[in-house]
């Protein structure tokens, strides 16, 4: 047997020990917390408009001219006349006070749901608040994919398995079993890493296909199979695709830090806070980060944070978009580097249980 063909078999065999073990073990847990947080979120909001759509068929059918008595609320109606208004047409309401001269009255038509300001006992605002539109979800969705799946839960999660495939066997006190094993230790190191991107993978495109499954359950079907057969496919890949492309980034970060670094959550620490400041870099430095070559893949771009200060998104840089092929090949290229580097410390790899 030639030596290629049977790396690759003890690599397979190593994936196949590993896989379930990275995907099932109990320090990672809170790895699936962080994961499928979005989804949750997605989920409630999602159940909470069709509960909303709910309530306006009720409404629709019994208090049919809710819509029109809406109409007739004018700016300059006495609260005691608008409250009748809405009593006459058999609509809910609340009405509450807030200090000595605001009045509010809150209800919902058969469209939307609306807020009266009243001052002095006058209405001065009449404010409706409809439910997002799916255009305005979908930047919403980019917010929360750029800004927080990519940038904490991914990056934490990849933290949690990769640091673990070394690191953790050292603290458990087996890894010496794989290290006594006729297998050379970058072959090992390479079916390691493959275990933890599937493991990874599984997990974070799996929240992410939910994600998204849960944000457009909250619009009409129509206007999800509009938008379907529009762009939508090819955005939801290229979701799942910057997923996995996130994980073969940081995997291999994550992987060689627990190899080289005593306290791999030192580099964890100061790549976190790399990454974060990317929008200020320069151009040209922009490039030394794994967010920048993730980022360009999107199919959406999210809009800058609102919590940023405004005197800090002064300083905030764009860079041309990197071509899709290029960006793939940069994220691959940075794992290929990385990985090749710690394969150089891992044949040095000694084990002392007493000291690690």
């Amino acid at each position: 047997m030639t030596g290629f063909s049977l790396w690759k078999k003890q690599i397979i065999a190593i994936v196949s020990l590993e896989w379930k073990k990275t995907l099932f073990s109990k320090r990672g847990i809170w790895v699936y917390a962080l994961a499928f947080l979005p989804a949750l979120l997605f989920g409630i909001n999602a159940i909470r408009v069709k509960n909303q759509r709910a309530d306006f068929e009720r409404i629709a059918i019994s208090a049919p001219n809710a819509a029109a008595a809406s109409a007739a609320i004018k700016v300059g109606i006495p609260a005691n006349d608008a409250a009748a208004i809405l009593l006459d047409a058999k609509i809910p309401y609340s009405r509450f006070s807030r200090g000595r001269n605001r009045e509010f009255i809150r209800y919902s038509d058969s469209t939307a749901n609306w807020e009266l300001v009243f001052r002095d006992g006058a209405l001065t605002d009449k404010r409706r608040r409809s439910e997002a539109q799916l255009s305005e979800n979908l930047i919403a969705y980019a917010g929360v994919f750029q800004y927080f799946f990519l940038r904490l839960a991914i990056f934490f999660g990849c933290v949690g398995i990769f640091m673990n495939l070394f690191r953790g066997e050292m603290l458990d006190q087996s890894l010496h079993y794989y290290l006594l094993a006729p297998v050379r230790r970058e072959v090992l190191m390479v079916g390691k890493y493959l275990a933890g991107l599937l493991a990874t993978t599984a997990i974070f495109c799996s929240s992410t296909a939910l994600q998204i499954f849960l944000m457009l359950s909250a619009h009409p079907a129509k206007e999800v199979t509009d938008y379907l057969n529009g762009s939508g496919w090819g955005h939801i890949f290229s979701y799942l695709g910057v997923a996995a492309l996130a994980c073969v980034g940081y995997g291999s970060i994550f992987l060689a830090a627990g190899i080289i670094m005593r306290n791999p959550l030192i580099p964890a620490a100061v790549i976190l806070f790399w990454e974060g400041i990317n929008w200020f870099l320069p151009t040209i430095i922009k490039k030394f980060s794994i967010i920048y070559y993730l980022q360009a893949l999107c199919p959406v771009v999210a809009p800058i944070n609102s919590d940023i200060p405004e005197p800090l998104k002064i300083l905030v840089t764009t860079a041309a978009p990197i071509p899709g092929p290029l960006a793939v090949l940069g994220i691959f290229a940075v794992a290929a580097v990385v990985l090749a580097f710690a394969s150089i410390h891992v044949r040095k790899l000694e084990i002392n249980y007493g000291s690690d």
